[in-house]
């Protein structure tokens, strides 16, 4: 039996590769990218040898799937934001073993998934970006899951989240993903400084409701409200990362308070955070 010893739900907007650098934007995530490295601390401290990182940027359209290469490297630009994110390069160890008792699991429980160990599997920024200030010394191995998932239920979700517990491994399980994710229209994100901008105040404000019922303890609500949360404002990759992270922490059963690493703080429109949900 697995061990879970940190669960968080992260954000990885790509400017924070962009606060590293000289201009206008430098220091501009130092907040963030500060929240992934306290994280990784704590998983230090708890001895975890394994990020899963939910990866709202792995786009599926049939099944699930996680990428349990036993080896990643490789040089990343983004297809989405080919300005933001050029030419990073990237080397991390995986952990087969792990992503095929994760696929092999959640199949036992009715959910159809594929580990896959494919050298041309690449990873994806929702998986790269954290691991850069989370693993830059290569202390965790990584396996990378699915989780923009077009065709997919919520319930099915949450039952992936379930099989995480199948190894012997020490796990950090990261929901990576914002909160709400209306990005700005194109031709209103200048006029409304979009880099630093929330696109609709009604987002903001279930977004912060949101926070509030997570650092209460109140799964309940939370869980009760999430198919529509995810709808209505937009949930990166539906919110399946989400799900995911609370079918691992026990669902509607878990009651444990929410601790903010990183204050929430708007991004192109969308809503992002770094969020610790303390396990027992």
């Amino acid at each position: 039996m697995g061990k879970l010893s940190i669960a968080a739900k992260i954000t990885h907007v790509p400017t924070m590769l962009l606060s590293e650098q000289p201009g206008n934007l430098q220091g501009c995530r130092q907040a963030a990218i500060d929240g992934h490295k306290e994280i990784a601390r704590r998983a230090k401290e708890a001895g975890v040898d394994t990020i899963v990182v939910l990866d709202t940027h792995w786009l599926v359209n049939a099944g699930h799937h996680v990428n349990s290469n036993a080896s990643f490297k490789g040089v990343y630009t983004s297809h989405e934001f080919p300005h933001f994110i050029q030419d990073l390069e990237y080397e991390y160890r995986g952990n087969p073993a792990l992503g095929d008792a994760i696929a092999e699991k959640a199949t036992a429980k009715g959910v159809h998934m594929l580990s896959h160990q494919v050298a041309t599997l690449d990873l994806e920024y929702g998986t790269l970006v954290p691991m850069r200030y989370m693993n830059a010394d290569h202390h965790f191995d990584v396996v990378s899951v699915a989780a923009w998932c077009t065709v997919h239920n919520l319930e099915e979700s949450r039952l992936i989240g379930e099989a995480i517990e199948a190894s012997d491994n020490n796990v950090m399980l990261l929901a990576s993903g914002s909160l709400s994710h209306k990005i700005w229209e194109n031709e209103l994100y200048a006029a409304n400084n979009g880099t630093f901008t929330i696109s609709r105040e009604f987002n903001r404000q279930v977004d912060l409701r949101v926070l509030e019922l997570w650092q209460k303890g109140d799964s309940e609500t939370f869980l009760a409200m999430l198919p529509e949360y995810a709808q209505y404002c937009c949930g990166e990759g539906g919110m399946h990362d989400t799900a995911m992270l609370f079918g691992a922490l026990g669902w509607d059963k878990y009651q444990g308070k929410a601790e903010i690493i990183t204050d929430y703080f708007p991004s192109s429109g969308t809503g992002q955070v770094n969020v610790i949900f303390p396990i027992e």
